[in-house]
């Protein structure tokens, strides 16, 4: 057997194309969606990740703007800056990019953010919403995740899920939004006894947990759907080799760039056993932006009543 390839791309842009749809729908009250970005530091990852928010905001017709603040800047002062956009009428979404810098607590801060303007769905009110069945934004990269697996008719109702990793980004609304869709779910962490086996009577296996490879062969039923979350960057040419044996392109990146991106999933094993499978990168990924693009304009139409 070998899985089928669930590329994110696709969907990604059949959400994008919605979302055009809808800002142009929005035009027509005079209503363009707005979303600030705040970002804290100099932190590599965080510059892309805010850079290919803003192209996409762009692409769609979104108006989007970055505050970039210093890494020493202080608490007063993001929570200010929160404050005001909370203020701004005119502000539809605000997105607090992670992580902050160490002297700044995360939580405290989104929890600062207007429930209504806060479309990555962290806010505990959003959060609540979400575990009771009645979401307003769900987090981006989980709502990616189920987009997916609904195009590709992965049958989710009655079907053993096993997600492993409780984080509040991705793990436990992923479990939620499952759980919604009748599966049966289990949550997984660094603490489950005899995780493999866990894992091997999932039917769906939503791998996000943040170590490269970690999901092998023994970790998955034979049919299952595998899910990989993960982005790790690798960096060890021995490593990549014993993962993606012969594969000249990955050696060309890490020649290039010093590091090539690797899942949480050992995808060439893996991929011999399940019966689809998500790649990294290319599957996840791209959902996560589309996501925050639909939770914008969401915002746009629920803060006007349209």
């Amino acid at each position: 057997m070998s899985a089928t390839i669930l590329e994110g791309a696709p969907v990604a842009a059949a959400i994008r194309a919605t979302v055009m749809r809808e800002v142009t729908e929005l035009a027509a009250h005079g209503v363009v969606p707005r979303l600030e970005v705040l970002l804290v530091g100099d932190d590599p990852s965080s510059r892309v990740y805010v850079s290919s928010k803003a192209k996409a905001s762009q692409e769609v017709g979104i108006r989007s703007a970055t505050h970039a603040l210093p890494a020493e800047v202080s608490a007063e002062e993001l929570g200010a800056r929160i404050a005001a956009l909370n203020a701004d009428d005119d502000v539809d979404g605000i997105l607090l990019q992670l992580p902050l810098p160490r002297h700044l607590e995360a939580r405290s801060f989104l929890d600062r953010i207007d429930p209504g303007k806060d479309v990555d769905g962290f806010h505990p009110i959003n959060v609540g919403l979400l575990h009771q069945g009645r979401p307003r934004f769900v987090p981006c990269t989980p709502a990616g995740i189920i987009a997916l697996l609904e195009e590709a008719k992965v049958r989710l109702e009655g079907a053993r899920a096993v997600v492993v990793g409780r984080s509040e980004i991705v793990g436990k609304p992923m479990a939620a939004l499952l759980l919604a869709r009748h599966a049966t779910v289990t949550t997984c962490h660094s603490r489950t006894r005899d995780l493999a086996g866990v894992c091997r009577e999932a039917d769906v296996l939503i791998a996000a947990i943040g170590k490269p490879a970690l999901v092998t062969r023994e970790f998955v039923r034979e049919g299952a759907v595998v899910v990989d979350v993960g982005v790790n960057r690798v960096e060890d040419g021995q490593l990549v080799e014993r993962l993606y044996p012969g594969d000249e392109a990955r050696r060309a990146q890490l020649v290039k760039k010093g590091y090539t991106l690797v899942g949480d999933v050992d995808f060439t094993v893996v991929r011999e056993v399940a019966s689809a499978i998500t790649p990294v990168p290319g599957g996840v990924g791209p959902l996560t932006i589309a996501g925050l693009l639909a939770n914008t304009v969401r915002a746009a139409r629920q803060r006007r009543g349209l």
